[in-house]
């Protein structure tokens, strides 16, 4: 399965690479191009146990791909998943 991944925080990054290491093709999108790239050098953003050795493991292997362009991840994909923050309301 061919999957996109939109925001690379906790639940994007996490989600996509658990995604990945089950065999399926992920590439996770950012707007932060610099995220994007130390992403692409292995330099994780976030602590999770065991998430370092996981993204180095499905990035080497290409089922895992990490990108600034939005649409073509969408359009190379079978099923996107929007894992961005969510605001919350002004008065509350």
């Amino acid at each position: 399965m061919k999957l996109c991944m939109i925001g690379t925080g906790y639940v994007g990054l996490v989600s996509g690479v658990c995604f990945a290491d089950l065999g399926n093709d992920v590439i996770c999108v950012d707007k932060d191009i610099n995220k994007i790239k130390n992403l692409k050098n292995c330099v994780i953003p976030i602590y999770e146990p065991g998430l370092d050795e996981l993204v180095k493991k499905n990035y080497k292997a290409g089922r895992l791909k990490f990108s600034t362009d939005l649409s073509e991840a969408v359009e190379k994909s079978n099923i996107v998943f929007i894992c961005v923050g969510t605001p919350t309301k002004k008065n509350k």
